[in-house]
């Protein structure tokens, strides 16, 4: 592999860095850590980037992988024991930092690969209303596959319980056309319908909102995509839930920073620790969260 070739970019009121290599191109923001597009060199995207997006410091970008960290979702929704670490008023929707600045640590060329690595300094004691110290670094390798860690490493003296995920969103053809794979016979909480648990009949297809929390999923998931010929797969660890979403016409209608048609070029598959799938870090303890994302041909 030549040199990666590395540019600094600004999108709206973000710092980003644009990656290129011989096969494959990353955009990352500095807000969030957040990878914003992934794209192979003559493929369509492997991470959906909404044509809206706004690049607004203390908004996370409507796109890639956003890191949801120290909690999930609406805290309310989380288990009393996430719900007990934080001792703010307002509980911001999906945590505390993908709003934040955090420090790059260095962009390294390593052979057939190149590794992005950033920390956030303050969830050392610094994050409002979360009085913990956990050191968090974000790891991203780009060779034959794009892979995403998030790691925490509890540096204090009592024990530190989250949820935490990685929000990805993946570039599709047509939500309507493409199924996911790998999710047979689970079971899942539906959202939707005042959280009733449920079980999966088959694969999974779409034809109208979709916000499913899927228990004991497996290491490998997959968006089987006919009209672009391709399978993305999903390799997770540290994880054994995932999140399904799709806002589909009235919610994407509501959101100023996704196209009304939006909806149909995404779909969210989110590697989590989200509902009895917590993370509970004991005094020098850590987790790593972790997915790879490749594709292949049908």
């Amino acid at each position: 592999m030549s040199t990666p070739k590395v540019e600094s970019e600004q999108h709206g009121e973000l710092n980003c860095w644009r990656i290129t290599t011989d096969s494959a191109e990353l955009l990352v923001a500095q807000q969030g850590a957040q990878v914003l597009s992934y794209q192979r060199l003559g493929e369509p995207p492997l991470l959906w980037l909404s044509e809206q997006a706004i690049f607004k410091q203390g908004k996370s970008v409507r796109a890639g992988v956003p890191v949801c960290w120290p909690w999930f979702g609406n805290l309310s929704r989380n288990p009393q024991a996430v719900q007990a670490m934080y001792h703010g008023s307002e509980a911001p929707a999906h945590g505390l930092v993908r709003g934040r600045d955090w420090q790059l640590q260095g962009i390294t060329d390593i052979g057939n690969a190149v590794r992005v690595d950033f920390t956030l300094p303050d969830t050392l004691g610094d994050l409002p209303g979360w009085p913990h110290t956990v050191e968090l670094t974000l790891s991203i390798v780009m060779g034959e596959q794009l892979t995403v860690t998030l790691t925490s490493y509890n540096l204090d003296n009592i024990p530190v319980t989250i949820s935490q995920a990685l929000h990805s969103y993946f570039a599709v053809s047509d939500v309507r056309k493409v199924q996911v794979e790998g999710v047979e016979g689970l079971g899942y909480i539906e959202t939707l319908e005042n959280w009733q648990q449920r079980t999966q009949q088959g694969a999974l297809g779409f034809a109208s909102e979709t916000d499913r929390i899927y228990l004991q999923a497996p290491e490998q998931l997959s968006i089987v995509d006919p009209d672009w010929n391709r399978r993305i797969r999903l390799t997770s660890s540290g994880s054994r839930s995932a999140v399904i979403w799709n806002p589909w016409t009235d919610r994407a209608a509501e959101l100023a920073d996704m196209a009304d048609d939006g909806w149909q070029r995404m779909l969210c598959i989110e590697t989590a620790n989200v509902w009895d799938d917590l993370v509970t870090l004991q005094p020098g303890a850590s987790h790593s969260l972790s997915l790879a994302i490749d594709s292949e041909t049908l």
